[in-house]
């Protein structure tokens, strides 16, 4: 099992950024998919940007241009830089893993269905004022 400690939310102006960290932990020897997802009041979870078992990053049209995945596997941690954010961007933002153990475990647009992954973090607010 991995566990998933995010950090970096808070509150911005519209036209701010933020850059969220996600801490791995646990079975880090295994290869994961990992990607993150946000879920705003009354609307379902969804996917923002991703990294697939290729290692391609997938990524949310509302958020192309704007929001870039990165890591440092050496920290065992996952980054979303987010730029230009807009009031729509506010949302609980969640770090989330599965593992993908081979090439074609998780390919392509469907690793930005929150469905695919079977473990999350906590969770980091981002609050984004007009």
């Amino acid at each position: 099992q991995v566990q998933l400690v995010e950090s970096g939310g808070g509150s911005v102006q519209a036209g701010g950024s933020l850059r969220l960290s996600c801490a791995a932990s646990g079975d880090i020897s295994s290869r994961y998919c990992m990607g993150w997802f946000r879920q705003a009041p009354g609307k379902e979870r969804e996917g923002v940007v991703v990294l697939d078992s290729y290692g391609i990053t997938w990524s949310a049209d509302t958020v192309k241009g704007r929001f870039t995945l990165s890591q440092d596997s050496a920290k065992h941690t996952l980054y979303l830089q987010m730029n230009s954010l807009k009031p729509e961007d506010t949302a609980m933002y969640y770090c989330a893993a599965k593992l993908c153990p081979l090439l074609g475990s998780l390919k392509g647009r469907q690793a930005l269905g929150f469905n695919s992954y079977n473990y999350w973090g906590q969770g980091t607010q981002v609050t984004v004022s007009s």
